[in-house]
């Protein structure tokens, strides 16, 4: 295995988790590792202890795939590291071409799910339909306030990790509508340990917990589960969408305010509503650019197969 491309695919899924509305587990999909990323991590169980004592640390690590694991989890740590700054910045400064980008991703994304389908039934539309209304649902609903305690964060971490393995939701996201967002960012920021401990053994329990379940729905019921996670993602394009007013604002955890309830506009009328440029030329290249380079992803998984 080339543990470079492996590293890289891990950089390209932070990268995506660093965006709201976009989840690292499209770009796992998409860049062929999926699978193997859920057949390692359902290999860490309480049995993993025993190994360790007759085996061994390296028979163990090597028992869930460890190499492949740090090139993953490395990557994606290098990305929200070093990334999650200059996108912020790019979703504050330029947001039209940058959502623009996203929203071509998530679309050819869907088109790549959808090839990897057998066939479709009435069945599995209707699965593409609920995923559809599903996701669109989501990304329609008002932030609730959970009480910060640490049963809600630890359940807000169990939650939020499936983002990294679900292709289609996104983790930041739906913090954000627990009303958890901004206390587990200014947690950080502070470095108040509970709450890190807290969320960080959420998020462990809610991964191991659910690799298994989306394992074992791919490996049964492969192609419906495709055809629901393909709508998933079809459904949040509405957060996505470059041409937005916004309706009301929240405080994030640096006291800024940023957007919260947003109208969708067509291109067309964007700049009359909110007085901005609609930027229609910039935005279909960048979008364009997004289509390019899934493109580019798939032929990169595919050379490294």
């Amino acid at each position: 295995m080339n543990y470079l491309k492996t590293y890289l695919k891990g950089m390209a899924m932070g990268a995506a988790d660093v965006v709201p509305g976009v989840s690292g587990g499209t770009i796992a999909f998409i860049t062929g590792i999926l699978d193997q990323l859920l057949d390692s991590i359902k290999k860490i169980t309480p049995g993993l202890a025993g190994m360790i004592k007759q085996q061994g640390i390296k028979a163990a690590f090597m028992h869930i795939n460890g190499p492949f694991l740090v090139c993953v989890f490395g990557g994606i740590l290098t990305s929200i590291l070093t990334l999650a700054r200059v996108i912020s910045y790019l979703l504050h400064s330029h947001p039209i071409p940058v959502w623009s980008f996203f929203f071509g991703l998530i679309l050819i994304s869907v088109w790549h799910m959808l090839k990897q389908v057998s066939g479709f039934s009435l069945g599995r539309l209707a699965l593409f339909g609920c995923g559809v209304v599903f996701a669109w649902g989501i990304t329609m609903l008002n932030p609730i306030a959970l009480e910060m305690t640490y049963l809600n964060v630890f359940l807000g971490g169990c939650i939020a990790i499936t983002a990294m393995l679900l292709p289609g939701i996104s983790g930041s996201f739906i913090l954000l509508l627990l009303g958890l967002y901004t206390s587990v960012v200014g947690a950080v920021k502070s470095f108040d340990i509970a709450i890190m401990a807290t969320f960080l053994a959420g998020a462990v329990t809610g991964l191991l917990s659910f690799s298994h379940v989306l394992s074992l729905l791919l490996r049964k019921y492969h192609d419906a589960t495709l055809v629901f996670l393909t709508g998933l993602m079809l459904g949040t394009l509405g957060k996505i969408w470059p041409w937005k007013e916004t309706l009301s604002f929240r405080e994030n955890s640096k006291g800024e305010l940023v957007p919260l309830d947003e109208r969708v506009l067509s291109p067309f009328n964007y700049e009359h509503v909110t007085g901005e440029p609609s930027l229609l030329s910039a935005a279909v290249v960048a979008m364009l650019a997004g289509i390019l380079l899934v493109w580019g992803l798939e032929r990169f998984a595919h050379k490294g197969r």
